[in-house]
Order: structure tokens, then sequence, then C-alpha cells
């Protein structure tokens, strides 16, 4: 293997430059603080975790762990997601605080991904958890924050498709009962979006005439309340219904909202993690052909850190929506040059400061004589197009005779 170059970094790892890190806090800070405004608190938690709490309870795969050895041999981790980490101050530090707790982060995570997937191994969420809540209610909060967050990062037009794993669970305890590998199986080919493999799934399964229709119809079940009426009519099965009859509240409550109009029932939707345990949702971005954001319910999570509690939750896929994203910009202001000789140094410092203490940006410079005056035009020179109206011209220059 050949040694890397100077400039080189790891695959899937990135540098962000200013105009990309200035976008990329504007998005955290306006979206963690729509989050505030719904009573979530900030919380932070460390980069590196142990591999036997938070490692194993991450929904992330072994193989795309980041593992490591400290000094006396114990195996961490970097940080796939945030809310294992979440779950596990929950349980601890915050044991003894009331429920139910509101928290939001904005973190990086690490997940190791082949060199040919054009993935990134490191990458940024925003999110919120809402832990000792297991109402329809609560459901809906986060599904209305994640629709407010989505608007606060600038993303303008969208859609949240929403589904349930108890109801899927159900069903297919129904058309393959005491056979839980042939559920996974068909529960996966749902998440890959692969119909073609669920139905030949299906088709190896002793399933009557009216089941087989039954199946076929759960493909088609997207759409809005009306959704919920064809669902109850596939089943027969308690956990089935129950878990729809739960998704109808959580539709009534989002229509109490007023953002209904943003959300679609997707009943053939399962959520790429393995704790999520009832309602699940994903959002998707006009210009963007995979979510921006995923959420759901995960009530068993907190056991596995000795508290049993229920709680949900979302996080915004921040990357996705700094590079994808054509409605989150930051509004950049352009900074202000102010431009002083040595005698008048003093006015252009006081200019300087007078304006950043109205919030502008300001650059200085000593100017020598006024042909060492930076003009608009000698920027684009110096430049290029690329910095094109780059500054904002304030000068403390005195003409010389």
């Amino acid at each position: 293997m050949s040694k890397p170059k100077g400039f080189e970094k790891p695959t899937g790892f990135r540098d962000y430059l200013p105009h990309a890190v200035s976008k990329l806090r504007k998005i955290e800070n306006d979206v963690l603080n729509c989050m505030n405004q719904w009573g979530y608190c900030q919380i932070m938690t460390p980069t590196l975790e142990y591999y036997d709490t938070v490692g194993v309870a991450s929904s992330t795969s072994d193989q795309k762990l980041y593992k490591l050895l400290n000094n006396r041999g114990q195996a961490l981790v970097l940080r796939s997601e945030m809310t294992a980490p979440v779950a596990r101050v929950v349980s601890s530090l915050l044991k003894d605080e009331p429920l139910p707790l509101r928290l939001s982060y904005h973190a990086n995570v690490f997940r190791a991904i082949e060199e040919e997937a054009g993935r990134e191994a490191e990458f940024y969420q925003t999110g919120v958890e809402l832990v000792g809540d297991d109402s329809p209610e609560a459901d809906a909060e986060v599904v209305a924050l994640a629709i407010e967050s989505l608007k606060a990062a600038g993303v303008q037009t969208f859609k949240i498709a929403m589904g349930h794993v108890g109801f899927l669970n159900g069903l297919f305890q129904e058309v393959a009962p005491g056979l839980p590998e042939v559920q996974e199986d068909l529960k996966s080919h749902l998440l890959d979006r692969d119909y073609v493999a669920f139905r030949d799934a299906l088709g190896r399964l002793n399933l009557t005439e009216s089941q087989k229709e039954e199946m076929d119809a759960l493909l088609r079940l997207r759409g809005g309340k009306e959704i919920c009426g064809q669902a109850l009519g596939l089943s027969r099965h308690p956990l089935a219904r129950a878990s729809i009859e739960h998704l109808c509240k959580v539709w009534e409550v989002l229509e109490a909202y007023g953002v209904s109009r943003h959300v679609l029932i997707d009943l053939t939707m399962v959520g790429d993690f393995t704790y999520y345990t009832g309602m699940t949702f994903e959002g998707y971005a006009a210009e963007l052909g995979f979510p921006v954001c995923s959420g759901g319910r995960y009530d068993n999570l907190l056991q596995q850190f000795g508290r049993s509690v229920p709680s949900t939750g979302f996080s915004l896929k921040t990357n996705r929506i700094l590079d994808g994203v054509r409605g989150a910009e930051n509004g950049y202001e352009l900074p202000t040059l102010v431009q002083y000789d040595a005698q008048q140094r003093r006015e252009g410092l006081q200019e300087s400061a007078r304006l950043r203490s109205e919030g502008h940006v300001v650059i200085t410079k000593l100017v020598s004589n006024p042909g060492e005056l930076t003009t608009a035009d000698s920027a684009i020179e110096a430049g290029g197009k690329r910095y094109r109206d780059i500054y904002t011209f304030v000068s403390f220059v005195k003409e010389r005779s």
C-alpha cells in the first residue's frame, strides 16, 4: 500500500471550506433554536464510547463501527449515531430528572463505509429525543417538530412519510406464523424497496387467495388519513390493528398542529434502525431522492442501559441538507473592509469596533498611500470571479497633495 501524500485524507472524510462551514453553522444554529423553542435542551456526549455499552446498543451494524483500543486494552467505538449515547445519559446522569425529558443535539458521527460506495464516513446529525411519553401526542410532537426543523434548515419543499413497525409485525405474524426468519426477510425487502423480491418471498408461503390479495394491497397503502381505514381491513391481528389505531390518533394531532399537508402515510415503511418499535417516519426534500430526516419510536432501547422508559425522536441528516438542498442558503452578509492610513488609524479602528458591535463582520487594512486602497475592481482582479463582491468598503485615507 502506497504512503499517502501530504494533502490526502482518509476516504470518506472531508474538509469544510469557509462558505460550507458558514452554511453548516447557520443550519445548526437555526435548527437548535427551533428545537429550543419547543422546550428541547441541548446535550453533548463524547465522541468515543465503550463498545460494550453504546457500541452494542447502537443499531449500526458491527462491521460499520469504527473500533479501537485504549491504553488499557478496552474496546472503544466512535459514536455512529446519537440516540444510543443519549439513552446512556438518560439512564445514568439524568435518571432522577422528572419525565418527560426533551433533549436536542448536534454532533458528528462516524460509520465505516465501503470505499467504492462514495459515502461519507463522518457526517453531522441534528436531532431530538423525547423520553418518557408513549402517547400519540408525543409521536405527533416529534413529527411536527421535524417539519418545523426542516423549515428552519431552509428546506422549502419536502414530504414526511409515516408508517408503523407494529402494523407490519402484526401483519407478517398473521401470514407467516412461527416463522420469524421469513418475517424479517419480508421486512428486509420492504426496507430495500425491492417489491419483486417481496412478492417472490410471499409466493413461497402457503397463503390463501385472500391473503395474497391483502399482501398485494399492502404495497399500495400510501396516502392520507383514509389509509388507516383501508389498513384495518387488511388484518385482524391485535398488534396490527392497535398500531393503526395509534397512527390514526397521531394523524389527528398533526391535523391540530396544522401540518398534516406535509405528511403521507406509507405502511410499507420499515425504518432502517432495528430498535424502532412503533411509529417511524422519513422526510424527503424535493431536490433529493433519499431522506433528509428520519425518526420514530424506540421503547426498548433504554432497557439496555437498565431503565425501561418509552422514547421517540428524530434526526436531520445535516450534511444532505448542506450539500443537496438549494433552499438551505446561509444569507451570507458581505464583510466590511475598513481601510485607514496611519493618521486616521484611530478613526478607522473605532468605526470597525462600532460596526462589530452591531453584529457586522469587519476586516481592517492599513494603507500606506492611496494607491494601496482596495476597490471592487482590484478585489475581483486579485481574487478572480469567485471573489466578486467580497467586501463593503469603508475608507479613512487622506488624499495626499
